[in-house]
């Protein structure tokens, strides 16, 4: 493979995966779960709710799970209220700060969830989910680790986001020109392939990538549309080609039919 992108040197298992909108227009927007500490943004509730999503359906040992948020710009939601509040005189909140960071919610989910692996929040301009994987197969290689949950968040309007997106996109960015706390989230809980992963996700060695839909750099679209692959492809089986954009890399997604057929049986069982 010649390529520069960050890519997953080995197949990974898919354990569990969750998606989530909301504000967005679309059918299946849910309305923001109540999350303390947090307020005003979406940014921090829909991470929130694809994290708790993937754990509750395949629970695990916190101390050997890793994650890994990525998203371009970050609560901008919160950034902006704040920025606001400051230009016009008005009292400094602490809570705003707080909650700007990325690594604040993931600090949430580590007391909510038990969570005591490593974890990171990382922006990028290449393609996320790329980053995403390349990272969850790096991390794998730690003996201390079985499982790494990855996630994505981004949110939507605002004139500093629409700018950002003007000036990066290819084409239109999913969220463009929705509200400020219109967002997207998805997660995918991962592993190595026999660790009762019912599906694997690899990278397309095969693929030509001057072909594919035109993508916003550091976009999470990648993302979403795996994790919405991978929860079709757990029940209907199969395998899928998910391409990102051009000159960023290709990944194939394969439903174990053994391996769901075991799931299938155990959830029966519960």
């Amino acid at each position: 493979m010649t390529t520069d992108k960050p890519v997953p040197r080995s197949p990974l298992g898919i354990l569990a995966s969750a998606t989530a909108t909301h504000g967005t227009g679309r059918p299946d927007d849910i309305a923001l779960p109540r999350l303390p500490g947090f307020v005003e943004s979406a940014f921090s509730p829909l991470a929130y709710e694809v994290v708790r999503q993937c754990l509750t359906e395949r629970p695990g040992v916190g101390s050997r799970t890793a994650v890994a948020l990525a998203g371009l710009m970050g609560d901008t939601t919160t950034a902006d209220l704040a920025s606001r509040r400051m230009v016009a005189g008005r009292v400094h909140n602490p809570l705003l700060f707080m909650q700007a960071t990325p690594n604040s919610v993931l600090g949430h989910m580590s007391r909510e969830f038990g969570i005591t692996g490593q974890m990171f929040s990382l922006c990028t301009l290449d393609d996320a989910l790329a980053e995403l994987l390349a990272m969850a197969d790096l991390l794998l290689e730690d003996p201390e680790l079985d499982r790494v949950l990855v996630l994505g968040v981004e949110l939507g309007g605002g004139e500093r986001a629409a700018a950002v997106y003007r000036e990066l996109a290819v084409g239109d960015h999913p969220l463009a020109g929705l509200p400020a706390n219109a967002g997207m989230a998805a997660a995918l809980l991962l592993a190595r392939p026999g660790a009762g992963a019912p599906a694997t996700v690899r990278a397309d060695e095969t693929h030509d990538r001057d072909t594919g839909t035109a993508a916003c750099p550091g976009s999470i679209q990648g993302l979403f549309d795996l994790a919405a692959a991978h929860r079709r492809l757990s029940r209907d089986g199969g395998s899928h080609l998910l391409v990102t954009g051009p000159q960023a890399p290709a990944f194939v997604l394969t439903a174990d039919s053994e391996a769901r057929k075991k799931e299938t049986e155990t959830h029966a069982h519960q």
